[in-house]
């Protein structure tokens, strides 16, 4: 999500983390193959997760090549890449002129609905569910209410919406800020290639789905403070398996 210094990136200034987050982060990165994302592959899963979450809309100028090599910590050349690839695949368009730039495809939903891959996205899905079991095992009566308290506004206002594409901003906010809650910036970090990258893969679930998955956010919630390890396990879980009714 951008950060209240309006970076493109879902943690700190300058697009990078702390060392003893980015060591946390590698060391779980290794797990998948390649050793995680290439920089052209960030370069897409951050431009698609901005989308979900409403950052950037269909139409949008992107920031300059300059800004987002900086803030997301990669090479111009290699965001230079990267665009010209999004803009290959009827991702992103290129304009000349005075107002131009490079800009969301007006026609992003269409061409992402083109690329989707139930395969690959199965094998990222598992290790995010892998990624939340432990960060969840690990933090289950340690975390204080209060820091809670943001995740359980999410879960409200999810109930209350009635807009598809703000119940998908929210579901994806809630996952993003349970990472960083449990496991620090850097596995906001993790959480965000992989939700990125599974905005590009998968069709966005529907309403009814997104709000049976949330009552299992509220229980994975109230198992958290409680400190019943297996029973918010369980939550995480059972979110994963609610299927499209």
């Amino acid at each position: 999500m951008v950060n209240p210094a309006g970076k493109f990136v879902p943690f700190g200034p300058g697009g990078r983390l702390p060392a003893a987050s980015a060591a946390g982060v590698a060391g779980a990165r290794a797990l998948l193959g390649g050793g995680g994302q290439t920089g052209a592959e960030l370069v897409r899963s951050r431009i698609a997760l901005q989308v979900r979450l409403a950052s950037v809309l269909p139409g949008d100028r992107l920031p300059d090549t300059g800004v987002l090599a900086d803030e997301l910590g990669i090479s111009e050349i290699t965001v230079r890449r990267a665009l010209e690839g999004m803009c290959q695949d009827g991702l992103l368009d290129r304009r000349r002129g005075r107002a131009g730039g490079t800009f969301v495809a007006s026609a992003w939903e269409t061409v992402v609905a083109v690329m989707q891959d139930a395969e690959a996205a199965a094998s990222l899905d598992s290790f995010h569910l892998l990624v939340e079991c432990g960060l969840v095992a690990h933090g289950c009566g340690e975390v204080e209410a209060e820091r809670l308290e943001g995740l359980r506004a999410l879960v409200t206002e999810l109930d209350l919406v009635d807009d598809p594409a703000r119940l998908l901003q929210l579901e994806t906010r809630f996952h993003l800020e349970l990472a960083e809650v449990l496991g620090g910036p850097g596995m906001r970090e993790l959480a965000a290639d992989l939700l990125g990258r599974l905005c590009l893969l998968l069709p966005a679930p529907e309403p009814a789905m997104l709000r049976e998955r949330n009552r299992c956010h509220a229980e994975l919630l109230d198992e958290l403070t409680r400190g019943a390890t297996d029973l918010a396990v369980r939550a995480v879980k059972a979110h994963q398996r609610v299927q499209p009714v």
